[in-house]
């Protein structure tokens, strides 16, 4: 079978969520799959080459294009071109789509189409975003996209009930498929403790957030929570926050800018992947009150590095932590103040152990290359 597969998601440099999810699981699934072929697309203007994945297996084809990205994104709204017929020759016809991610996506109406919605935040919290951001949303189309779609693979069963309940999905069509961790997490490529504490000018005691710097991580929470719990704790400690700046944060910094312990809060940018596991061995506490998230990487990170860890009880995160960790409202910071409190005040502190075991991208793969193949 030849296998057309969109993947435009890992065009940027710093790989964020959906980017990590592409690339670990196309790469579970061909060092499995040496059988169909497959016809990895995509575009862009810019020399890219650098950030493309290598993967060296014969079954394994790219098709790319150099054109403007806005012109390709008119030109399949407009529904002049089909992605399907811009990935293949007269050598070979496509014979299934896979979409790791909403795109501007067009294809031939007899194409098996399998589509990845990670979350719905853009429909549940569309003030998290820039104008932009959600018009950009809208034209694509997903309520659309997702009845086009032939499968839907979701990573969690909240983002299925998302689904459901908003798009009025046939349950049927919609699978759960749990990710992995990333492979800088159970390769022995990491970089030791001391290198990244002196790398990023780590403190002594930290409270750790890892994630997007944009509204949806609820950081000003964060923040809030941090000033009411400092004199409590039993030693001083401060918040390091770590995360690619995203957008709509300004007044994230300028919370922090503005705060008493401004001296204790520090933000350290984009982390390099094989820095991630010594970032978390090194931090006392791991906190992530997002208000929403489809999956949530940086909890399963924290969770493997066997960190306390404090999250919120909304969306998937309870799923994805099976209630083994602090779970708090997001909307209150003197309840995300409290877990602070009580987890750093507990003298017999030791390294948690988590179940993760399902979270597996070699299971991930199995199952998805079990879906293609009932498709």
């Amino acid at each position: 079978m030849n296998i057309g597969i969109d993947i435009r998601p890992l065009m940027d440099k710093i790989k964020t969520g959906v980017g990590e999810y592409t690339f670990e699981l196309l790469n579970a699934v061909f060092s499995i799959d040496k059988t169909n072929q497959y016809f990895l697309f995509y575009n862009s203007n810019k020399n890219i080459s650098a950030n493309l994945p290598k993967w060296n297996y014969d079954n394994v084809h790219y098709v790319g294009l150099n054109w403007p990205n806005k012109l390709l994104s008119c030109l399949l709204f407009l529904k002049i071109l089909k992605l399907n017929n811009l990935a293949q020759n007269h050598y070979f016809k496509i014979d299934l789509w896979f979409s790791p991610n909403l795109n501007f996506t067009n294809l031939s109406k007899n194409i098996p189409y399998i589509l990845v919605i990670h979350d719905l935040t853009n429909e549940l919290y569309p003030h998290f975003f820039t104008k932009r951001q959600q018009l950009r949303y809208e034209i694509i189309r997903p309520k659309t996209q997702c009845q086009r779609a032939n499968l839907i693979i979701t990573p969690s069963e909240n983002t299925k009930r998302d689904l459901i309940n908003l798009y009025d999905i046939n349950p049927d069509k919609i699978k759960v498929i749990y990710p992995g961790l990333a492979s800088t997490f159970v390769a022995n490529n990491t970089q030791p403790v001391d290198l990244v504490k002196t790398k990023y000018n780590l403190p002594e005691k930290f409270i750790l957030f890892l994630g997007t710097i944009e509204p949806r991580k609820n950081i000003n929470g964060l923040i809030e929570a941090f000033e009411q719990s400092y004199s409590k704790l039993p030693a001083p400690h401060s918040l390091v926050i770590a995360g690619a700046p995203g957008w709509r944060n300004k007044n994230i910094y300028n919370k922090a800018q503005s705060s008493p312990l401004k001296d204790k809060i520090k933000f350290i940018n984009y982390i390099n992947p094989e820095d991630k596991p010594a970032l978390y061995k090194t931090a006392a506490l791991f906190v992530y009150p997002s208000f929403y998230e489809g999956f949530g990487f940086p909890v399963l990170e924290a969770m493997a590095s066997r960190l306390p860890i404090i999250t919120s009880n909304r969306s998937s995160l309870p799923e994805i932590t099976n209630t083994q960790v602090c779970l708090i409202n997001p909307n209150n910071p003197t309840d995300i103040a409290k877990g602070i409190t009580s987890i750093l005040n507990n003298t017999k502190k030791q390294p948690r152990e988590y179940k993760i075991q399902k979270f597996s991208w070699k299971l991930a793969a199995e199952e998805w290359l079990e879906y293609i193949k009932n498709l």
